[in-house]
Protein backbone atom coordinates (compact mmCIF):
# COMPACT_ATOMS: atom_id res chain seq x y z
CA UNK A 1 0.00 0.00 0.00
CA UNK A 2 1.03 3.69 -0.47
CA UNK A 3 -1.50 6.42 -0.36
CA UNK A 4 0.30 8.74 -2.75
CA UNK A 5 -1.66 11.91 -2.99
CA UNK A 6 -4.19 10.50 -0.12
CA UNK A 7 -2.48 12.38 2.83
CA UNK A 8 -4.47 12.81 5.74
CA UNK A 9 -1.66 13.13 8.33
CA UNK A 10 1.88 12.03 9.88
CA UNK A 11 4.17 11.82 12.89
CA UNK A 12 3.30 14.27 15.80
CA UNK A 13 0.09 15.52 13.77
CA UNK A 14 2.63 16.90 11.24
CA UNK A 15 1.13 16.81 7.44
CA UNK A 16 4.13 15.07 5.05
CA UNK A 17 4.13 16.10 1.67
CA UNK A 18 2.12 13.99 -0.56
CA UNK A 19 3.45 12.42 -4.02
CA UNK A 20 1.58 11.38 -6.69
CA UNK A 21 2.02 11.06 -10.51
CA UNK A 22 0.88 14.50 -11.00
CA UNK A 23 0.74 17.67 -9.36
CA UNK A 24 -3.04 17.60 -9.40
CA UNK A 25 -4.56 18.32 -6.12
CA UNK A 26 -6.66 16.13 -3.77
CA UNK A 27 -10.35 17.45 -3.58
CA UNK A 28 -10.94 15.68 -0.06
CA UNK A 29 -7.56 16.01 2.24
CA UNK A 30 -6.38 19.29 0.80
CA UNK A 31 -3.28 17.75 -0.88
CA UNK A 32 -1.39 19.34 -3.15
CA UNK A 33 1.37 16.32 -4.44
CA UNK A 34 4.91 16.84 -4.87
CA UNK A 35 4.97 14.82 -8.67
CA UNK A 36 6.82 11.71 -8.78
CA UNK A 37 10.41 12.12 -10.51
CA UNK A 38 11.76 8.58 -12.51
CA UNK A 39 14.15 7.89 -9.66
CA UNK A 40 11.49 7.81 -6.83
CA UNK A 41 9.19 6.16 -8.77
CA UNK A 42 11.52 3.51 -8.99
CA UNK A 43 12.18 3.57 -5.41
CA UNK A 44 8.76 3.28 -4.78
CA UNK A 45 8.33 0.06 -7.23
CA UNK A 46 11.22 -1.74 -5.40
CA UNK A 47 9.88 -0.62 -2.16
CA UNK A 48 6.54 -2.67 -3.24
CA UNK A 49 8.72 -5.83 -3.53
CA UNK A 50 10.78 -5.60 -0.46
CA UNK A 51 7.20 -5.61 1.41
CA UNK A 52 6.26 -8.51 0.03
CA UNK A 53 9.51 -10.33 0.67
CA UNK A 54 9.29 -9.38 4.10
CA UNK A 55 5.89 -10.90 4.54
CA UNK A 56 7.49 -14.26 2.69
CA UNK A 57 10.04 -14.04 5.39
CA UNK A 58 7.41 -13.35 7.87
CA UNK A 59 5.71 -17.04 7.16
CA UNK A 60 2.70 -15.34 5.16
CA UNK A 61 1.63 -17.21 2.18
CA UNK A 62 0.83 -14.34 0.15
CA UNK A 63 0.40 -10.41 -0.57
CA UNK A 64 -2.48 -7.89 -2.23
CA UNK A 65 -1.39 -4.98 -4.18
CA UNK A 66 -4.02 -2.21 -3.20
CA UNK A 67 -4.69 -0.32 -6.38
CA UNK A 68 -8.17 0.37 -5.22
CA UNK A 69 -9.71 3.77 -4.21
CA UNK A 70 -7.72 6.60 -5.66
CA UNK A 71 -4.52 5.34 -4.08
CA UNK A 72 -1.08 5.54 -5.89
CA UNK A 73 -0.95 2.47 -8.29
CA UNK A 74 -4.95 4.00 -8.71
CA UNK A 75 -3.96 7.49 -9.42
CA UNK A 76 -1.57 6.25 -12.11
CA UNK A 77 -4.00 4.31 -13.90
CA UNK A 78 -6.25 7.56 -13.66
CA UNK A 79 -5.90 9.61 -16.65
CA UNK A 80 -7.45 13.11 -14.65
CA UNK A 81 -4.81 12.56 -11.99
CA UNK A 82 -1.63 11.15 -14.27
CA UNK A 83 -0.97 13.80 -16.98
CA UNK A 84 2.74 12.66 -16.96
CA UNK A 85 4.10 13.09 -20.53
CA UNK A 86 7.04 10.30 -19.94
CA UNK A 87 6.75 6.89 -20.24
CA UNK A 88 4.83 6.43 -17.30
CA UNK A 89 1.44 8.34 -18.57
CA UNK A 90 -0.23 9.12 -21.39
CA UNK A 91 -1.76 5.88 -23.27
CA UNK A 92 -3.37 3.03 -21.22
CA UNK A 93 -0.28 0.76 -21.63
CA UNK A 94 1.54 3.48 -20.10
CA UNK A 95 -0.65 4.50 -17.07
CA UNK A 96 -0.51 0.44 -16.36
CA UNK A 97 3.23 0.60 -16.85
CA UNK A 98 3.92 1.52 -13.00
CA UNK A 99 1.96 -1.22 -11.79
CA UNK A 100 3.13 -3.73 -14.12
CA UNK A 101 6.72 -3.06 -12.81
CA UNK A 102 5.35 -3.76 -8.97
CA UNK A 103 3.81 -7.10 -10.39
CA UNK A 104 7.37 -7.85 -11.79
CA UNK A 105 9.17 -6.85 -8.90
CA UNK A 106 7.59 -8.98 -6.31
CA UNK A 107 7.63 -11.89 -8.58
CA UNK A 108 11.07 -11.22 -9.11
CA UNK A 109 11.91 -11.59 -5.00
CA UNK A 110 9.17 -14.10 -3.28
CA UNK A 111 9.26 -17.70 -3.86
CA UNK A 112 6.90 -19.25 -6.73
CA UNK A 113 3.74 -20.14 -5.18
CA UNK A 114 3.43 -17.32 -2.76
CA UNK A 115 0.22 -15.49 -3.95
CA UNK A 116 0.01 -12.46 -4.95
CA UNK A 117 -3.71 -10.28 -6.11
CA UNK A 118 -4.48 -6.95 -6.98
CA UNK A 119 -7.35 -5.08 -4.80
CA UNK A 120 -8.92 -2.51 -7.45
CA UNK A 121 -12.33 -0.23 -7.64
CA UNK A 122 -14.39 -1.15 -10.33
CA UNK A 123 -16.26 1.76 -10.32
CA UNK A 124 -14.61 4.51 -8.13
CA UNK A 125 -18.32 6.65 -7.72
CA UNK A 126 -16.78 9.66 -8.57
CA UNK A 127 -16.67 12.01 -11.37
CA UNK A 128 -12.98 12.82 -11.78
CA UNK A 129 -12.28 9.30 -11.96
CA UNK A 130 -10.85 5.90 -14.60
CA UNK A 131 -13.47 4.74 -16.48
CA UNK A 132 -14.99 1.72 -15.45
CA UNK A 133 -14.68 -0.38 -18.39
CA UNK A 134 -10.61 1.25 -18.57
CA UNK A 135 -10.63 -0.70 -15.21
CA UNK A 136 -11.86 -3.89 -16.76
CA UNK A 137 -9.21 -3.59 -19.67
CA UNK A 138 -6.63 -2.89 -17.02
CA UNK A 139 -7.27 -6.29 -15.42
CA UNK A 140 -7.40 -8.41 -18.55
CA UNK A 141 -4.10 -7.39 -19.79
CA UNK A 142 -2.68 -8.11 -15.89
CA UNK A 143 -4.37 -11.08 -16.20
CA UNK A 144 -3.19 -11.87 -19.55
CA UNK A 145 1.07 -11.12 -18.38
CA UNK A 146 0.37 -13.60 -15.46
CA UNK A 147 1.99 -12.36 -12.68
CA UNK A 148 -1.18 -11.79 -10.65
CA UNK A 149 -3.29 -14.74 -8.67
CA UNK A 150 -6.19 -13.34 -8.18
CA UNK A 151 -8.11 -9.75 -8.51
CA UNK A 152 -10.25 -8.17 -5.51
CA UNK A 153 -13.16 -6.15 -6.52
CA UNK A 154 -14.13 -2.92 -4.65
CA UNK A 155 -15.69 0.60 -5.43
CA UNK A 156 -15.16 3.98 -4.46
CA UNK A 157 -12.36 6.29 -4.20
CA UNK A 158 -10.59 8.57 -1.12
CA UNK A 159 -10.53 11.08 -3.12
CA UNK A 160 -13.86 12.93 -2.89
CA UNK A 161 -16.31 13.35 -0.25
CA UNK A 162 -18.44 11.44 -2.62
CA UNK A 163 -16.49 8.12 -3.37
CA UNK A 164 -15.37 7.76 -0.15
CA UNK A 165 -18.24 6.91 1.16
CA UNK A 166 -18.08 3.53 -0.78
CA UNK A 167 -14.59 2.78 0.65
CA UNK A 168 -17.25 2.12 3.89
CA UNK A 169 -20.67 2.05 2.31
CA UNK A 170 -23.43 2.62 5.27
CA UNK A 171 -26.51 1.05 5.90
CA UNK A 172 -28.55 3.05 3.01
CA UNK A 173 -26.32 1.75 0.63
CA UNK A 174 -28.04 -1.61 -1.23
CA UNK A 175 -26.37 -5.20 -0.14
CA UNK A 176 -24.22 -6.68 -2.97
CA UNK A 177 -24.52 -3.71 -4.74
CA UNK A 178 -20.79 -4.46 -6.07
CA UNK A 179 -21.16 -7.34 -7.55
CA UNK A 180 -21.83 -6.38 -11.17
CA UNK A 181 -18.14 -4.25 -11.51
CA UNK A 182 -16.67 -8.19 -10.42
CA UNK A 183 -18.75 -10.20 -12.73
CA UNK A 184 -17.38 -7.54 -15.43
CA UNK A 185 -14.23 -8.36 -14.45
CA UNK A 186 -14.78 -12.00 -14.36
CA UNK A 187 -15.89 -12.32 -17.73
CA UNK A 188 -12.12 -11.07 -19.11
CA UNK A 189 -10.03 -12.64 -16.93
CA UNK A 190 -9.24 -16.25 -16.09
CA UNK A 191 -7.57 -15.43 -12.21
CA UNK A 192 -9.77 -15.88 -9.67
CA UNK A 193 -12.23 -13.25 -8.51
CA UNK A 194 -12.86 -11.67 -5.04
CA UNK A 195 -15.58 -8.79 -4.11
CA UNK A 196 -16.46 -7.07 -1.07
CA UNK A 197 -19.08 -4.30 -0.05
CA UNK A 198 -21.94 -4.44 1.79
CA UNK A 199 -22.19 -8.34 1.85
CA UNK A 200 -23.09 -8.88 5.56
CA UNK A 201 -24.75 -12.38 5.42
CA UNK A 202 -23.87 -15.48 4.23
CA UNK A 203 -27.15 -16.10 1.75
CA UNK A 204 -26.08 -12.46 0.28
CA UNK A 205 -22.57 -14.22 -0.52
CA UNK A 206 -23.90 -17.15 -1.62
CA UNK A 207 -26.27 -14.95 -4.28
CA UNK A 208 -23.08 -13.79 -5.75
CA UNK A 209 -21.33 -17.09 -6.07
CA UNK A 210 -23.83 -19.06 -7.52
CA UNK A 211 -25.27 -15.87 -10.08
CA UNK A 212 -21.46 -16.35 -11.11
CA UNK A 213 -20.73 -13.24 -10.12
CA UNK A 214 -17.29 -13.79 -8.08
CA UNK A 215 -15.21 -16.82 -6.72
CA UNK A 216 -15.50 -15.47 -3.07
CA UNK A 217 -16.82 -13.28 -1.12
CA UNK A 218 -15.03 -10.79 1.42
CA UNK A 219 -16.62 -10.00 4.63
CA UNK A 220 -15.07 -7.40 6.86
CA UNK A 221 -17.75 -5.55 9.42
CA UNK A 222 -20.01 -8.44 9.39
CA UNK A 223 -16.89 -10.33 11.00
CA UNK A 224 -16.34 -7.65 13.32
CA UNK A 225 -19.98 -7.37 14.17
CA UNK A 226 -20.07 -11.68 14.54
CA UNK A 227 -16.83 -13.42 14.27
CA UNK A 228 -18.48 -16.58 14.54
CA UNK A 229 -20.49 -15.69 11.14
CA UNK A 230 -18.73 -18.46 9.29
CA UNK A 231 -19.13 -21.11 11.69
CA UNK A 232 -22.45 -20.70 12.69
CA UNK A 233 -23.51 -20.63 8.81
CA UNK A 234 -21.68 -23.99 8.37
CA UNK A 235 -23.48 -25.59 11.11
CA UNK A 236 -26.93 -24.54 10.00
CA UNK A 237 -27.40 -21.92 12.56
CA UNK A 238 -27.58 -18.65 10.59
CA UNK A 239 -30.65 -17.12 12.69
CA UNK A 240 -28.01 -16.79 15.46
CA UNK A 241 -25.56 -14.42 12.92
CA UNK A 242 -25.21 -11.11 14.29
CA UNK A 243 -26.00 -9.24 11.02
CA UNK A 244 -24.00 -6.10 10.52
CA UNK A 245 -26.45 -2.77 10.23
CA UNK A 246 -23.55 -0.92 8.35
CA UNK A 247 -23.56 1.98 10.78
CA UNK A 248 -20.34 2.41 10.91
CA UNK A 249 -19.81 3.96 14.23
CA UNK A 250 -17.67 1.91 15.96
CA UNK A 251 -15.48 0.53 13.23
CA UNK A 252 -14.25 2.60 11.14
CA UNK A 253 -15.27 5.85 13.12
CA UNK A 254 -13.44 4.47 15.77
CA UNK A 255 -10.54 4.46 13.41
CA UNK A 256 -11.42 8.14 12.10
CA UNK A 257 -10.88 9.20 15.49
CA UNK A 258 -7.94 7.16 16.29
CA UNK A 259 -9.18 4.29 18.55
CA UNK A 260 -8.95 1.00 18.32
CA UNK A 261 -11.93 -1.17 15.97
CA UNK A 262 -15.59 -2.35 17.72
CA UNK A 263 -18.62 -2.72 17.05
CA UNK A 264 -21.69 -0.90 18.84
CA UNK A 265 -23.47 -4.44 18.73
CA UNK A 266 -20.45 -6.32 19.92
CA UNK A 267 -18.43 -4.32 22.01
CA UNK A 268 -16.38 -7.53 22.37
CA UNK A 269 -15.01 -6.90 19.61
CA UNK A 270 -11.67 -5.21 20.07
CA UNK A 271 -11.89 -5.82 24.05
CA UNK A 272 -11.66 -9.88 23.90
CA UNK A 273 -9.46 -10.20 26.64
CA UNK A 274 -11.55 -8.24 29.14
CA UNK A 275 -15.08 -8.32 27.61
CA UNK A 276 -15.29 -11.42 25.85
CA UNK A 277 -14.43 -13.81 28.72
CA UNK A 278 -17.71 -15.27 29.69
CA UNK A 279 -16.85 -16.72 33.27
CA UNK A 280 -19.33 -19.30 34.52
CA UNK A 281 -21.37 -17.74 37.52
CA UNK A 282 -19.96 -19.26 41.38
CA UNK A 283 -23.64 -18.32 42.75
CA UNK A 284 -26.31 -17.93 40.50
CA UNK A 285 -28.05 -15.14 41.30
CA UNK A 286 -32.02 -13.46 40.29
CA UNK A 287 -31.55 -10.54 38.08
CA UNK A 288 -34.17 -8.26 36.96
CA UNK A 289 -33.36 -6.18 34.08
CA UNK A 290 -35.66 -3.18 33.83
CA UNK A 291 -35.93 -2.22 29.88
CA UNK A 292 -35.35 -3.95 26.87
CA UNK A 293 -33.76 -1.17 24.97
CA UNK A 294 -30.16 -2.04 23.67
CA UNK A 295 -28.66 -1.70 27.32
CA UNK A 296 -31.14 -3.72 28.92
CA UNK A 297 -31.16 -6.92 26.34
CA UNK A 298 -26.92 -6.95 26.40
CA UNK A 299 -27.62 -6.74 30.38
CA UNK A 300 -30.03 -9.46 30.20
CA UNK A 301 -28.76 -11.88 27.86
CA UNK A 302 -24.62 -11.78 28.49
CA UNK A 303 -25.96 -12.45 32.60
CA UNK A 304 -28.16 -15.05 31.67
CA UNK A 305 -24.82 -16.54 29.42
CA UNK A 306 -23.16 -16.42 32.81
CA UNK A 307 -25.55 -18.60 34.67
CA UNK A 308 -27.92 -16.39 36.29
CA UNK A 309 -31.72 -16.53 36.31
CA UNK A 310 -32.81 -13.18 34.52
CA UNK A 311 -36.01 -11.82 33.63
CA UNK A 312 -36.36 -8.87 31.50
CA UNK A 313 -39.18 -6.18 31.97
CA UNK A 314 -40.16 -3.92 28.94
CA UNK A 315 -43.52 -1.82 29.45
CA UNK A 316 -43.90 -1.72 25.40
CA UNK A 317 -45.42 -4.26 23.60
CA UNK A 318 -41.85 -4.29 21.65
CA UNK A 319 -38.10 -4.59 22.60
CA UNK A 320 -35.98 -2.31 21.37
CA UNK A 321 -36.08 0.88 22.56
CA UNK A 322 -34.98 4.16 20.53
CA UNK A 323 -34.06 1.39 18.10
CA UNK A 324 -37.26 0.89 17.00
CA UNK A 325 -38.01 5.09 16.26
CA UNK A 326 -34.27 4.75 14.32
CA UNK A 327 -35.55 2.53 12.12
CA UNK A 328 -38.77 4.26 11.15
CA UNK A 329 -36.18 7.05 9.50
CA UNK A 330 -35.72 6.99 5.31
CA UNK A 331 -33.37 4.11 4.51
CA UNK A 332 -32.60 3.01 8.60
CA UNK A 333 -34.69 0.14 8.45
CA UNK A 334 -32.07 -2.12 8.44
CA UNK A 335 -30.83 -0.33 11.77
CA UNK A 336 -33.69 -2.05 13.33
CA UNK A 337 -31.40 -5.45 13.38
CA UNK A 338 -29.76 -4.33 16.34
CA UNK A 339 -32.82 -5.13 18.29
CA UNK A 340 -33.72 -8.53 16.25
CA UNK A 341 -29.76 -9.74 17.57
CA UNK A 342 -30.20 -8.92 20.54
CA UNK A 343 -33.36 -10.72 21.56
CA UNK A 344 -32.18 -13.67 19.71
CA UNK A 345 -29.22 -13.01 22.14
CA UNK A 346 -31.94 -13.19 24.95
CA UNK A 347 -33.71 -15.82 24.19
CA UNK A 348 -30.40 -18.22 23.17
CA UNK A 349 -29.40 -17.35 26.57
CA UNK A 350 -32.63 -18.39 28.04
CA UNK A 351 -33.88 -14.84 29.31
CA UNK A 352 -37.30 -14.31 30.82
CA UNK A 353 -38.94 -11.61 28.44
CA UNK A 354 -42.29 -10.13 30.00
CA UNK A 355 -43.62 -7.26 27.60
CA UNK A 356 -46.17 -4.58 28.50
CA UNK A 357 -45.21 -4.66 32.39
CA UNK A 358 -43.60 -1.09 34.03
CA UNK A 359 -41.08 -1.79 36.57
CA UNK A 360 -42.15 -0.14 39.98
CA UNK A 361 -41.72 -1.03 43.34
CA UNK A 362 -44.29 -3.21 44.12
CA UNK A 363 -43.22 -5.55 41.05
CA UNK A 364 -39.51 -5.66 42.76
CA UNK A 365 -40.95 -6.09 46.33
CA UNK A 366 -42.35 -9.08 44.85
CA UNK A 367 -39.53 -10.44 42.62
CA UNK A 368 -37.28 -9.89 44.94
CA UNK A 369 -33.75 -9.94 42.70
CA UNK A 370 -30.66 -9.79 44.17
CA UNK A 371 -29.56 -7.68 41.80
CA UNK A 372 -31.15 -5.02 39.78
CA UNK A 373 -30.27 -3.57 36.39
CA UNK A 374 -32.12 -0.16 35.52
CA UNK A 375 -31.83 0.16 31.73
CA UNK A 376 -35.33 2.39 31.54
CA UNK A 377 -33.42 4.72 28.59
CA UNK A 378 -34.77 8.86 28.07
CA UNK A 379 -37.26 11.03 26.50
CA UNK A 380 -36.53 13.71 24.25
CA UNK A 381 -35.14 17.01 25.83
CA UNK A 382 -37.86 19.86 25.40
CA UNK A 383 -35.27 22.98 26.41
CA UNK A 384 -37.07 26.38 28.22
CA UNK A 385 -37.00 28.69 25.15
CA UNK A 386 -39.24 31.60 24.83
CA UNK A 387 -42.36 31.39 23.60
CA UNK A 388 -42.30 27.57 23.06
CA UNK A 389 -45.82 26.95 25.16
CA UNK A 390 -47.63 29.08 22.25
CA UNK A 391 -46.20 28.12 19.45
CA UNK A 392 -46.38 24.68 17.51
CA UNK A 393 -43.52 22.82 18.66
CA UNK A 394 -42.96 18.68 18.47
CA UNK A 395 -39.80 16.82 19.34
CA UNK A 396 -38.09 13.68 16.93
CA UNK A 397 -40.20 11.62 18.52
CA UNK A 398 -43.67 13.09 17.84
CA UNK A 399 -42.79 13.10 14.03
CA UNK A 400 -41.96 9.59 13.75
CA UNK A 401 -45.40 8.81 15.61
CA UNK A 402 -47.61 11.22 12.82
CA UNK A 403 -47.08 14.65 14.40
CA UNK A 404 -49.00 17.17 11.61
CA UNK A 405 -45.62 19.34 11.03
CA UNK A 406 -47.48 21.67 8.43
CA UNK A 407 -45.82 22.63 4.98
CA UNK A 408 -42.64 24.51 6.05
CA UNK A 409 -40.44 23.13 9.35
CA UNK A 410 -37.50 24.05 11.21
CA UNK A 411 -35.15 21.75 12.93
CA UNK A 412 -33.39 22.82 15.82
CA UNK A 413 -30.56 20.12 15.87
CA UNK A 414 -28.25 20.17 19.35
CA UNK A 415 -26.57 17.23 18.59
CA UNK A 416 -26.01 17.16 14.75
CA UNK A 417 -26.11 13.52 14.92
CA UNK A 418 -28.83 10.72 12.82
CA UNK A 419 -31.71 12.03 14.30
CA UNK A 420 -31.75 15.70 12.83
CA UNK A 421 -30.67 14.25 9.14
CA UNK A 422 -33.15 11.78 9.14
CA UNK A 423 -35.97 14.01 10.29
CA UNK A 424 -35.43 16.41 7.64
CA UNK A 425 -34.74 13.54 5.25
CA UNK A 426 -38.56 12.20 6.47
CA UNK A 427 -40.12 15.50 5.93
CA UNK A 428 -38.32 16.63 2.57
CA UNK A 429 -38.98 13.57 1.06
CA UNK A 430 -43.44 14.15 2.24
CA UNK A 431 -43.14 17.38 0.55
CA UNK A 432 -42.36 20.05 3.67
CA UNK A 433 -39.85 22.76 2.86
CA UNK A 434 -37.50 21.95 5.62
CA UNK A 435 -34.61 24.17 6.74
CA UNK A 436 -32.34 22.18 9.23
CA UNK A 437 -30.39 24.92 12.07
CA UNK A 438 -27.35 22.49 13.22
CA UNK A 439 -26.00 23.75 16.97
CA UNK A 440 -22.68 22.21 14.98
CA UNK A 441 -20.07 22.54 12.11
CA UNK A 442 -21.90 20.35 9.65
CA UNK A 443 -25.23 18.77 9.30
CA UNK A 444 -24.74 15.09 10.62
CA UNK A 445 -21.53 16.14 12.25
CA UNK A 446 -21.28 13.85 14.75
CA UNK A 447 -22.03 11.02 12.28
CA UNK A 448 -18.85 8.81 10.92
CA UNK A 449 -17.64 10.50 8.12
CA UNK A 450 -19.04 7.70 5.36
CA UNK A 451 -22.35 8.22 6.73
CA UNK A 452 -22.64 11.77 7.77
CA UNK A 453 -21.48 12.75 3.44
CA UNK A 454 -23.79 10.54 2.02
CA UNK A 455 -26.46 11.74 4.34
CA UNK A 456 -25.93 15.51 3.30
CA UNK A 457 -25.34 14.54 -0.18
CA UNK A 458 -29.35 13.45 -0.20
CA UNK A 459 -30.54 16.45 1.90
CA UNK A 460 -28.65 18.73 -0.87
CA UNK A 461 -30.55 16.90 -3.82
CA UNK A 462 -34.09 17.21 -1.65
CA UNK A 463 -33.40 20.56 -1.48
CA UNK A 464 -33.27 20.54 2.50
CA UNK A 465 -31.72 24.06 3.91
CA UNK A 466 -28.78 23.76 6.57
CA UNK A 467 -27.76 26.14 8.77
CA UNK A 468 -25.09 25.78 10.83
CA UNK A 469 -23.64 27.23 14.20
CA UNK A 470 -27.63 27.75 14.52
CA UNK A 471 -28.44 27.70 18.70
CA UNK A 472 -32.05 28.06 19.42
CA UNK A 473 -33.51 31.06 21.18
CA UNK A 474 -37.50 31.57 20.66
CA UNK A 475 -40.27 30.96 18.61
CA UNK A 476 -43.49 32.38 17.81
CA UNK A 477 -46.52 31.58 15.71
CA UNK A 478 -44.12 31.71 12.58
CA UNK A 479 -40.95 32.78 13.24
CA UNK A 480 -37.82 30.53 14.78
CA UNK A 481 -35.43 32.63 16.66
CA UNK A 482 -31.66 31.53 17.03
CA UNK A 483 -28.24 32.56 17.83
CA UNK A 484 -24.81 32.44 15.91
CA UNK A 485 -23.10 30.12 18.37
CA UNK A 486 -20.06 31.69 17.61
CA UNK A 487 -20.78 35.41 17.64
CA UNK A 488 -24.20 35.45 19.21
CA UNK A 489 -25.62 37.31 16.50
CA UNK A 490 -29.41 37.11 16.23
CA UNK A 491 -31.00 34.26 13.00
CA UNK A 492 -34.13 34.50 12.32
CA UNK A 493 -36.34 32.13 10.67
CA UNK A 494 -39.64 33.39 9.11
CA UNK A 495 -42.59 31.75 7.58
CA UNK A 496 -42.47 28.13 9.86
CA UNK A 497 -45.29 26.39 10.33
CA UNK A 498 -43.54 24.45 13.17
CA UNK A 499 -40.70 24.13 15.25
CA UNK A 500 -39.22 20.50 15.38
CA UNK A 501 -36.88 19.83 17.86
CA UNK A 502 -33.87 17.73 18.14
CA UNK A 503 -32.02 18.73 20.73
CA UNK A 504 -31.32 14.75 22.67
CA UNK A 505 -32.77 13.25 25.81
CA UNK A 506 -33.20 13.73 29.02
CA UNK A 507 -32.29 10.50 31.28
CA UNK A 508 -35.55 8.52 32.93
CA UNK A 509 -34.21 8.04 36.20
CA UNK A 510 -37.86 8.02 37.62
CA UNK A 511 -37.16 3.92 38.70
CA UNK A 512 -33.39 4.53 40.21
CA UNK A 513 -35.15 7.32 42.57
CA UNK A 514 -38.36 5.31 43.58
CA UNK A 515 -35.72 2.08 44.21
CA UNK A 516 -33.60 3.87 46.60
CA UNK A 517 -33.71 1.45 49.12
CA UNK A 518 -32.75 -1.58 46.73
CA UNK A 519 -29.57 1.07 45.81
CA UNK A 520 -26.57 -1.47 46.88
CA UNK A 521 -28.13 -3.63 44.17
CA UNK A 522 -28.93 -1.39 41.49
CA UNK A 523 -26.68 -0.69 38.39
CA UNK A 524 -28.23 2.04 35.45
CA UNK A 525 -26.84 1.84 32.30
CA UNK A 526 -27.74 3.58 29.14
CA UNK A 527 -29.39 6.55 28.83
CA UNK A 528 -31.04 6.14 32.28
CA UNK A 529 -27.22 6.34 33.27
CA UNK A 530 -26.78 9.38 30.88
CA UNK A 531 -28.17 9.57 27.28
CA UNK A 532 -25.76 9.28 24.49
CA UNK A 533 -25.96 6.57 21.77
CA UNK A 534 -26.54 2.44 21.29
CA UNK A 535 -23.05 2.06 21.38
CA UNK A 536 -22.43 2.93 25.30
CA UNK A 537 -25.84 1.64 25.89
CA UNK A 538 -24.83 -1.86 24.67
CA UNK A 539 -21.18 -1.52 26.25
CA UNK A 540 -22.38 -0.99 29.74
CA UNK A 541 -25.26 -3.61 29.80
CA UNK A 542 -22.13 -6.35 28.82
CA UNK A 543 -20.45 -4.96 31.66
CA UNK A 544 -23.16 -4.55 34.27
CA UNK A 545 -23.51 -8.10 33.61
CA UNK A 546 -19.80 -9.34 33.63
CA UNK A 547 -19.52 -7.48 37.09
CA UNK A 548 -22.62 -9.35 38.73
Amino acid sequence: FHPGREVMEGKEGIIPPGYAPSAVPNSRFKTMPIPMSGTLIADVIKGYGDAALRMQRAGLDGCEIVASHGYLPGQFLNPRCNRRTDAYGGSLDNRMRFLREIVADIRSKVRPGFVAGLRISGDEKDTDTIDPLDVVEVCRRLDADGGLDYFNVIAGTSASMQGAVHIVPPMAIETGYVAPFAAAVKATVKAPVLVAGRINQPQIAEQVLASGQADMCGMTRALIADPELPNKARTGRSDDIRACVACNQACIHHTHRGYPISCIQHPETGRERTHALRSPVDRKKRVLVAGAGPAGMKAAAVAAERGHDVVLYEKGSHVGGQVLLAQLLPRRAEFGGLATNLRRECERAGVRIVLNTPVDRALVSREAPDAIVIATGGTPYWPEVEGRDSAHVVDAWQVLGGANVGSSVVIADWRPDWIGVGIAEKLAREGCRVRLCVEGLAAGELLPWYVRDQQVGVLAGLGVEVMTYARLYGIDSTTVFFQHAANGAPLVLEGADTLVLAQGNARNDTLQQELSEYSDRITVVGDALAPRTAEEAVLEGLEAALAL
